[in-house]
């Protein structure tokens, strides 16, 4: 079973995160299976990339056990998600967060930087990693370019969890519906909506925006990753992650 899944239709893309028996949480593995389709992806001809989770979460964020008492590894890992999320915002094609079930940490980095997302009122969305003594470095530029460096941080120093609702009234999701049950139907016409644009206008619109909001700054985010590497891998976080998963 491949840990991520690109279909595609017409012009319009539909990558998903495909790990559902640990709630799409971000292993070194799944990144690698993200990354690989994510360049077939830049090599093929669509107007629109969706992005969503496989079963109940959208993504949990990083696998923490993949980074408890693993140096080399946590680098590896946060190294390949500034990748990512590098990449999924460089592509010439539009692209849509789903977001189907819980965003976590990372998972909510990936719906950051995304173009747009649209998720449902009672989800759970944020980003907890002080809670956990980690530093969200590697999502803390796509969050300031999202919302702005005011309410970023609060968002990032308050750590914690919030619904849908709130996710879209700060403008980390574009769009909001009330019940999961909405967010199929709702999504759909979005993508036949957004899958109808002028391939050329799209690429030149996001390649001023990207250089006009700093989105091409790839140097930023490897810096960003080493910095939380370098905090993950404290005795006090790898204690409190000890703590969390009960090792």
């Amino acid at each position: 079973m491949s840990l991520a899944t690109l279909t595609i239709d017409a012009r319009v893309a539909r990558l998903t995160i495909n790990r559902p028996e640990q709630r799409n949480a971000l292993s070194l593995d799944l990144l690698n299976a993200l990354h690989a389709r994510v360049d077939e992806l830049r090599t093929r001809d669509v107007s629109l990339c969706v992005i969503t989770g496989e079963g109940k979460a959208f993504c949990a964020g990083m696998d923490l056990k993949a980074v408890l008492g693993n140096p080399a590894g946590s680098l590896e890992l946060l190294t390949l998600l500034a990748e990512l999320t590098y990449k999924i915002r460089t592509l010439e094609c539009i692209t849509l967060g789903v977001v189907n079930g819980a965003a976590i940490g990372g998972g909510c980095g990936i719906v950051t930087v995304c173009d747009l997302a649209i998720t449902f009122a009672h989800n759970t969305m944020g980003f907890p990693e002080v809670d956990l003594g980690v530093c969200p470095a590697v999502v803390a530029p796509w969050l300031v370019r999202k919302i702005g460096p005011g309410r970023a941080r609060s968002v990032l120093l308050a750590g914690g969890l919030m619904d849908g609702t709130q996710a879209r009234d700060i403008g980390i999701v574009s769009s909001l519906v009330e019940h999961h049950a909405d967010l199929h139907e709702a999504s759909e016409r979005m993508i036949a909506h957004l899958s109808a644009s002028a391939p050329n206008a799209i690429r030149a619109t996001k390649s001023l925006l990207n250089t006009l909001d700093g989105s091409l700054d790839r140097e930023l985010l490897l810096r960003a990753a080493k910095l939380s590497a370098d905090v993950l891998n404290t005795p006090t976080t790898q204690a409190m992650l000890r703590a969390k998963l009960g090792a």
